[in-house]
């Protein structure tokens, strides 16, 4: 009889070999090797205070980011608070800032199959053309639980990277299909020790930083984080000498 005590240590066992075949199978090259140490953020779902309150932050010193956005969803409530509406990710846009893809429906891929996450990912980008005409998507950011392999390789035909999680930055040889983020979320309980201590070491190796979050707020969601924590973690990016790109442009400083 299976108990749940099985059940927790197979459901383990299934996660740790999805995330290995996804690691280790189609695998794009990406030499990390900028002359300046990278540093970039990003806001996934794309919640209305992302575009308000975070775009605030790193506009006062003079710094864009990337908005992974699932535009089916746009202007609805989700668990991070409503998420950004037309007139918002036309602001971003002349602003400076990325838009990426998220898929059109923040679809998880590890529960649907290959053939609907990716009509997904083609949804997105014909929703983005009708919003912005002349816009593309050119980075992706994994939803929800991260990558498969069977995904991967038409992934890698429409975008120059596609980013997850990992709570690390990105240095030497990486995969461009699964580059690694930090989340910035009481979730992570990523607290500013931990992130000066990954600035810091992402500046002595040349490497490249990919902060994450949803929300920011005073009182964010456990997925977001708070406007100070961001400034705080902004501010001491720019004391370590990196350079805070979007990650499209730090994708092409990546190479030196």
């Amino acid at each position: 009889m299976m108990t749940a005590l099985n059940t927790q240590v197979l459901a383990r066992a299934q996660s740790g070999m999805r995330r290995a075949l996804a690691s280790r199978l189609h695998r794009r090259a990406l030499t990390v090797a900028p002359v300046q140490p990278l540093v970039s953020f990003s806001f996934d779902d794309a919640p209305s205070s992302a575009f308000d309150t975070g775009a605030r932050v790193l506009e006062h010193h003079g710094v864009r980011g990337t908005y992974y956005v699932s535009l089916g969803l746009m202007g609805q409530p989700g668990p991070s608070g409503r998420l950004g509406g037309i007139e918002e990710l036309r602001a971003s846009v002349a602003a400076g800032h990325e838009l990426g893809c998220h898929t059109h429906d923040h679809l998880d891929a590890w529960q649907v199959r290959p053939d609907e996450f990716l009509a997904s990912v083609e949804a997105n980008a014909r929703a983005l053309q009708r919003i912005l005409p002349g816009e593309h998507f050119e980075t992706f950011a994994y939803p929800k639980s991260g990558a498969v392999a069977a995904v991967k390789p038409a992934l890698a035909q429409r975008f120059l990277a596609c980013r997850h999680g990992g709570q690390r930055g990105n240095n030497g040889r990486v995969d461009r299909d699964l580059l690694a983020a930090c989340f910035l979320d009481r979730q992570q309980h990523a607290d500013l020790s931990f992130v000066r201590h990954l600035l810091e070491d992402n500046a002595r190796t040349r490497g490249w930083l990919i902060f994450a979050t949803h929300d920011v707020a005073a009182d964010p969601s456990p997925w977001g984080c708070t406007p100070g924590l961001l400034e705080a973690v902004v501010r001491h990016a720019l004391r370590t000498g990196s350079r805070i790109l979007p990650v499209r442009e730090a994708l092409r400083a990546a190479h030196g």
